[in-house]
């Protein structure tokens, strides 16, 4: 397959969900295969403890025990077994919290081996594996949803797929199945990331390209900044909040040995929380924020890994950047103020939600093993006007969220703020009030010519550990 017109493709599709309402975009459960190389980092191990406490809000499709540059002639898929005899341990108790958790024997017949070779050297003709081939089945499946490929290790399974695709099928309909990918790599951990990319230049995909690991936006998870506040990465925290007292799965969670959980943003932002919308990388969430360019390549190799990168031939959704003030809690009067330093750079897009999103993994391990009155659960926000509105240029108009609530009775507190990058305007307006309160008055801009403002709530619960979730309200502003 060979298209002359990516870009154009990409355009398209961002003007097709740019028109659905923002609670539209990802009101459907994700569908998401995993290819991972389980055994090479324990970072693996602990992607999928978390991943399973969200089991229920996302269609697992696939678990494939795959190679990288890291693990290149082996494959272990007894180690994605082991967490899910834990798991099956703890999943009675967790849809005591919420329903639709599988069991752990759905999860097991749909886990898949790949091949015990790297990258390119296990593509090709008499590759296929059980891996491979279910992700063709998963692609022919008659449903409409993107099939999400969340890759924590090598994507050669993914590029056999697509090889045997590509030699067996039409290109009308090798063009249909690949439209349906949705790729998020953890970097590159074989050279079959950079041969998909060229191949098959219509493939939706979010990488920070080559091996410059420093620079990629998923270390946000796990690094540690000056001037924020890192206790919830801390290997304390991860033993009081994850590891010791949360039953079997918390004791599977193994020690941090080079960075906690790199792999967890590959399905981060697909977690239906109100802020995240999957479609539109650029509009950010958990797993960080992303926009369609082609990396420079000088900016994709530092040499801190094996793979030797090439230059992308295309554009693909990677490294952007976000400024960031963050709010701190007051002790007397407002009960916020914002920080007095403020932070640029591609990872910010992924930590500045670093506090709400590890607090969340706690409340959920606690699901394990807690009754529902003894454990969290996280706020209902409530908006009284629809998520995308329209005002004129100046005009004056109040977003409001009275009548948000929490499911256990516990007190809520509110914030709204504007999100610059999400939109296509650096200008919020001027606030007429306390950004805290249920209801937010904003003075539109001035403009000449139309802009779109996101503003973002984020209500957050009082309980132990303190949730938080978010509704984005898309302001069209006309001169």
């Amino acid at each position: 397959m060979k298209s002359k017109t990516p870009w154009l493709l990409l355009i398209t599709a961002l003007l097709w969900v740019s028109a659905l309402p923002a609670s539209a975009v990802s009101r459907a459960k994700p569908r998401v295969l995993v290819l991972t190389d389980m055994g090479a980092d324990p970072d693996d191990e602990q992607s999928l403890v978390r991943l399973l406490l969200y089991a229920n809000q996302l269609d697992i499709e696939g678990i494939v025990a795959t190679t990288s540059c890291w693990q290149r002639n082996r494959i272990r898929p007894d180690f994605i077994h082991t967490i899910l005899d834990a798991y099956e341990q703890v999943q009675p108790n967790l849809l005591q919290h919420e329903p639709g958790y599988p069991t752990a024997d759905a999860l097991r017949a749909i886990t898949k081996d790949g091949i015990p070779k790297y990258g390119m050297t296990g593509v090709g003709e008499g590759m296929n594996t059980a891996g491979s081939d279910w992700i063709i089945e998963l692609l022919e499946k008659d449903d409409d949803r993107p099939l999400w490929i969340s890759v924590w290790g090598g994507p050669n399974v993914l590029a056999q797929a697509l090889y045997e695709l590509d030699r067996t099928r039409s290109a009308e309909e090798l063009r249909r199945l690949v439209a349906k990918l949705r790729v998020y790599t953890i970097s590159d951990q074989d050279d079959s990331a950079m041969w998909l990319r060229e191949k098959f230049p219509d493939l939706f995909y979010i990488v920070t390209p080559g091996d410059s690991y420093g620079q990629s936006v998923w270390v946000g998870i796990n690094s540690v900044y000056d001037g924020i506040d890192n206790t919830t990465i801390s290997n304390r925290w991860l033993a009081e909040n994850i590891q010791q007292g949360h039953g079997p799965l918390g004791a599977v969670y193994p020690d941090v040995a080079w960075a906690m959980e790199g792999d967890t943003p590959a399905f981060l932002g697909l977690l239906p929380n109100g802020l995240n919308v999957p479609d539109r990388p650029d509009w950010g969430g958990w797993g960080g924020r992303y926009e369609v360019s082609t990396p420079a390549f000088d900016s994709i190799g530092d040499g801190s890994s094996v793979v030797v990168p090439t230059p992308e031939t295309r554009p693909i959704w990677t490294n952007a950047a976000d400024t960031y003030q963050p709010y701190l809690s007051g002790e007397y009067n407002r009960t916020v103020s914002k920080h007095d330093q403020s932070f640029t750079s591609d990872q910010v897009t992924l930590w500045r939600w670093r506090d709400d999103f590890q607090n969340d993994f706690a409340a959920r391990m606690d699901w394990t093993t807690k009754s529902y009155a003894e454990a969290n659960h996280p706020p209902v926000p409530h908006l009284n006007h629809p998520d995308r509105i329209t005002v004129k240029s100046g005009q004056g108009f109040t977003l409001d969220a009275y009548g948000s609530r929490d499911p256990d009775g516990d007190s809520i507190s509110y914030l709204w703020f504007y999100y610059p990058e999400a939109g296509t305007s650096d200008k919020a307006g001027s606030p007429g009030g306390a950004e805290n309160v249920d209801r937010f008055h904003v003075n539109a801009p001035e403009v000449d010519q139309e802009v779109t403002l996101h503003f973002i709530l984020r209500i957050t619960d009082k309980g132990t550990p303190a949730l938080s979730r978010y509704r984005r309200v898309i302001v069209t502003v006309t001169p």
